[in-house]
């Protein structure tokens, strides 16, 4: 039988809130904290308990699992939670922060005595709610087996990267496969954008490329929300991807790769951000190709 765990959850935002739910579901006792408590407080009603501070939360806790919105957050969140952590608790640490955001995290970790897993997850709001995310992990092997409960009731599988969770191999493959996903949305709003320009039947589209090498479930599943318009509750929120984008841009500059298409990707979702769209899932990026003060460069045309 898999241990029954307590886990304090620090972040209930659409992925957070969504693995929380999954841990309680597997039997464990779950405790969730958020900046904003009337977010976490549905929760409630799955037998969560919501708690008032950080520290409440980690309090007793077996596992710490945060999910927030950056590697600052995370330190902010976790230096808050600091009087009530156990030295030897295990730390999942699933907040995409970045290199540098990771290893600020792993410092703290040790500092405190805290048994770090530096574990990002890959996946939307669907595959969260119904806990088949892709888990990427690193972290010792001593410990593995406390851990692996919490990836079990959060995920479909659980790829491990490496045993040191300070060195961010896990951070690093997800800010790979994040590259390939920031582009891929971009680039659909973009094919959508230039449809609506043409006149083009965006099913005219779909329909040339059905079956080919070309054809890509994503790229319909994300075309979908535009022209279905579901973009509201966000599958992952084009704010957030913005976010990401920056840090995979910043992670190639400090490693001496020039990411154009990340650059252009993170521009593009900030342009999305500031017409309002934000909160919106990351597809609504389409939007920023309307921008009203776009000029047309006149040298690039002739």
């Amino acid at each position: 039988m898999t241990e029954k765990l307590t886990v304090s959850v620090l972040g209930a935002g659409i992925m957070g809130a969504a693995m929380a739910r999954n841990l309680a579901k597997a039997g464990h006792t779950v405790r969730v904290w958020n900046r904003t408590r009337a977010k976490a407080e549905p929760l409630a009603a799955d037998g969560v308990h919501v708690a008032g501070t950080p520290a409440e939360a980690v309090t007793g806790a077996d596992v710490v699992l945060t999910m927030l919105y950056d590697g600052p957050a995370a330190l902010e969140v976790m230096r808050e939670a600091a009087p009530a952590l156990r030295p030897g608790t295990a730390w999942v640490q699933s907040t995409t922060a970045g290199i540098e955001g990771v290893g600020e995290l792993a410092g703290f970790a040790r500092a405190h005595e805290l048994v770090f897993y530096d574990a990002p997850v890959l996946g939307t709001r669907q595959p969260a709610e119904a806990g088949q995310l892709l888990v990427l992990a690193a972290g010792p092997v001593e410990g593995r087996e406390t851990v692996a409960p919490v990836f079990d009731a959060v995920g479909a599988r659980t790829v491990w990267t490496g045993e040191d969770g300070a060195a961010g191999s896990a951070t690093r493959l997800k800010l790979v496969a994040n590259s390939w996903v920031l582009a891929a949305t971009a680039a659909t709003g973009e094919v959508l954008a230039l449809s609506k320009a043409l006149g083009v039947d965006p099913q005219s589209f779909f329909d040339a490329i059905a079956g080919g090498p070309l054809d890509m479930g994503y790229l319909r599943a994300k075309a979908g929300l535009i022209l279905d318009d579901r973009l509201s509750p966000a599958q992952f929120a084009v704010a957030t991807a913005a976010k990401d984008a920056r840090l995979i841009v910043e992670a190639g500059e400090q490693h001496g790769v020039r990411l154009d298409v990340a650059a252009a990707s993170a521009a593009r979702m900030q342009r999305a951000v500031a017409q309002g769209h934000g909160d919106e899932d990351m597809a609504a990026a389409y939007f920023a190709s309307f921008d009203p003060d776009f000029a047309p460069d006149e040298d690039a045309s002739a």
